[in-house]
């Protein structure tokens, strides 16, 4: 997939999404300083969440509290929410860094405004990955969708996929597990696996709720081609999903860690042409142990095999020089031709 002019798969390096969502507390001045912490990192794409509270719960949600929060999900949500006007200058502030900005639309309404304002892709949370409706809504738009598969299973994330496909909108699976903080027993990478084993056509990644960035760096190795992590510039800042952000030397870290784990996927057992000049010392080559005349039979007395490996007859064809002849005299301590047999 494609997201403005970053090219995302399994042929790329992984792109790290750093996801300042709320950490900005409702303040447009805290989300510029986090997004210059961000670019001097090395990000590429800052993540926000669009929120028009009104439009994405009932008065119900005023009795909710989430797990790492001591105040409903309405009253956190009306306090960090930036209106029309603000996100607009955050998604111009962020593209001025020459960063591509995506969020999370958490309603028809906030799907609607990201639209109005452009973006190059959607970012869908994992609890709005079985909210069909918001799904084709969104998928209408027919631009890129990075959807995070949290609480969900193989069968609910079908119905999703299936309407990305009506539509034809390029499209990328996170798995994730939504505890915050998450245990690493709890991030479970086979999951992962299985959404690529299930979904051949999608770009795989994790969305990550953990502490460190161990859980991105295990998941590149595993496949992953988007690593997702929340992003503060101080973890001092107040805010529920601080404790799982990770700062700039962590968000450095994860995308120089990511990049080199990249390199390490794949290939095949076998020796590398750049590994011959350690096979010329370290593999071992037939020699004469003793001077032997021409005409004389190879035994394991006046045979055997030692360093370097620069002779012709490598260690393992040891067993078929013997009870041969010798073509010419072989002194003590010369590695072994093939013209010698």
């Amino acid at each position: 997939m494609q997201i403005g002019k970053r090219k995302i798969g399994s042929s790329y390096p992984p792109v790290v999404i750093a996801e300042i969502g709320i950490n900005h507390e409702g303040s447009l001045e805290t989300a510029f300083e986090m997004v210059d912490a961000a670019a001097r990192a090395g990000a590429e794409i800052i993540k926000h969440q669009t929120h028009v509270v009104e439009d994405e719960m009932s008065d119900a949600a005023k009795k909710v509290i989430p797990g790492n929060a001591d105040v409903s999900i309405y009253e956190i949500m009306e306090r960090c929410a930036l209106n029309e006007e603000e996100e607009t200058k955050l998604k111009e502030y962020v593209e001025s860094k020459g960063l591509i900005f995506i969020s999370t639309p958490f309603s028809r309404a906030a799907a609607d405004r990201l639209e109005r304002m452009n973006v190059s892709a959607y970012k869908i949370g994992s609890g709005e990955c079985n909210n069909y409706p918001l799904i084709e809504h969104i998928a209408k738009f027919g631009k890129p969708m990075i959807v995070s598969t949290g609480m969900n299973d193989i069968k609910s994330v079908k119905k999703t996929v299936a309407i990305m496909e009506k539509y034809h909108v390029e499209y990328a699976l996170l798995h994730c597990t939504n505890l915050y903080p998450t245990k690493p027993e709890y991030i479970r990478l086979g999951a992962m696996t299985e959404l690529q084993e299930a979904f051949p056509n999608a770009v795989i990644g994790l969305s990550d709720h953990s502490l460190n960035n161990n859980a991105c760096l295990a998941a590149t190795a595993v496949g992953a081609c988007i690593l997702e992590r929340h992003f503060t510039d101080s973890k001092y800042r107040p805010g529920p999903d601080i404790a799982c952000s990770m700062d700039p030397a962590e968000l450095s870290a994860l995308i120089q860690g990511s990049n080199e784990i990249f390199k390490m996927r794949g290939g095949s057992k076998k020796a590398l042409a750049e590994e011959q000049v350690t096979i010329d010392f370290a593999f071992a080559t037939v020699v004469a142990i003793k001077d032997i005349k021409k005409g004389e039979t190879f035994s394991m007395d006046n045979l055997w095999v030692k360093r370097p490996g620069t002779g012709e007859i490598r260690a393992e064809f040891l067993n078929d020089c013997l009870g041969k002849a010798a073509t010419r005299d072989i002194p003590s301590g010369e590695h072994l031709k093939k013209s010698d047999i």
